[in-house]
């Protein structure tokens, strides 16, 4: 089950904390044309902690932070603390922009009105082993790679480990906070102090405290779920077995107090009966 930190205890890299200091529209604005290089007027927050679930059957995703500007533009910005298996991370951005496109595109719509979108996930890891402060992904042709696909969508994921390497002073110092270092910086600085703001907010604290019990619930209904599973199998298991020893299912019943017909179906569904 997973620890979870106090109130005091979070950094900008927690989840919560991540997402309340980018609620900040003058932070979040910065940070995102100072990793993008680009000019954004005005920023629009669509929820908090935005959910995307398309259908009954459909995985559903959950984005730290997901916002539009004054032209349209989307950003997803992720905070990853968390190495995953090899192309994890590269399919789970492939399957965000699926999710983020489909969720733009009202039914009967033309394509053309898709809008450019960027996913940044911030990464307190190298994500792929070249030391660059970032890695930027759009899409052109393996042939001719001056030729731009321009279908608007670009994947961008930073690294905190690589801050030595970034020309930009800022970003340099971003990574660097990132990756545990002191603040520096005027910018970074801000994050910081916007970090202790949030956590001087009562109103804050009790949503923590309340979404902390919440998935302490979850984890604790889990953790039984779990277990009662374990404890079926093993049944299961033992009934399995003493079946196949040609064990009158009488004695069995009477030993793992399982009822005669669900020894059967047991029985039936491993080919045993």
């Amino acid at each position: 089950m997973e620890n979870l930190k106090s109130f005091d205890e979070l950094t900008f890299l927690d989840n919560f904390m991540f997402q309340c200091v980018l609620r900040n529209q003058r932070l979040c604005k910065h940070l995102i044309e100072k990793i993008l290089g680009i000019s954004v007027k005005e920023l629009h927050y669509q929820e908090f902690e935005k959910t995307i679930n398309l259908g009954l059957a459909s995985k559903g995703i959950r984005l730290d932070v997901y916002v539009k500007d004054d032209q349209g533009r989307v950003y997803d910005i992720e905070m990853q603390c968390s190495q995953v298996p090899y192309n994890g991370l590269a399919k789970r951005t492939r399957f965000y922009q699926s999710m983020i496109d489909m969720e733009q595109l009202e039914k009967g719509e033309k394509y053309e009105n898709l809008n450019a979108s960027y996913i940044i996930f911030i990464c307190t890891f190298d994500p792929f082993g070249r030391n660059l402060p970032m890695y930027t992904f759009t899409h052109c042709c393996e042939e001719e790679n001056t030729i731009k696909l321009n279908d608007g969508e670009t994947r961008l994921f930073l690294n905190s480990k690589g801050s030595e390497n970034a020309q930009d002073p800022e970003i340099a110092a971003f990574l660097r906070y990132v990756d545990g270092k002191a603040a520096e910086g005027e910018f970074v600085r801000s994050l910081d102090q916007e970090v202790q703001f949030v956590k001087s907010l009562e109103k804050v604290r009790r949503e923590y405290m309340i979404l902390s019990d919440e998935i302490r619930r979850r984890q604790e209904e889990a953790a039984a779920e779990a277990m009662a599973k374990g404890i079926q199998q093993e049944r299961e298991s033992n009934i399995l077995g003493m079946l196949q020893e040609k064990i009158p299912m009488e004695t069995i019943s009477r030993i793992t107090k399982a009822s005669i017909a669900q020894i059967r179906e047991i029985g039936k569904l491993h080919g045993v009966l």
